[in-house]
């Protein structure tokens, strides 16, 4: 997937080394077209790669994009449709619920 101009345009003047990683679990979604769900998706890619692997340092920067990656989900959806957010936001919440 390209990476569409509203995540270059919401990603600028983040840390590179940040963006590059959000970028990286994007690409790794596999979409037609760019939702929030997708970004919803590669930020539980990314927290699911965090909790399998030990914590600690090295896994810091995918837990700061899990996080960059949910916040964007949330941000696309209050921009495209406020009235959305709130049904949204509790979808995300059940997302993990099964890895508890």
């Amino acid at each position: 997937m390209n990476t569409p101009p509203w995540l270059i345009e919401r990603t600028d003047g983040a840390p590179e080394r940040l963006r590059t990683r959000v970028l990286h679990y994007v690409a790794l979604v596999e979409a037609t077209s760019f939702h929030s769900s997708d970004l919803a998706s590669a930020g539980a890619q990314a927290l699911e790669y965090v909790t399998s692997h030990s914590v600690g340092r090295e896994v810091a920067l995918d837990l700061l994009a899990a996080d960059a990656l949910v916040t964007l989900a949330l941000l696309s959806v209050a921009e495209q449709d406020p009235t959305r957010l709130q049904g949204f936001s509790r979808s995300l919440l059940g997302m993990g619920s099964s890895a508890h």
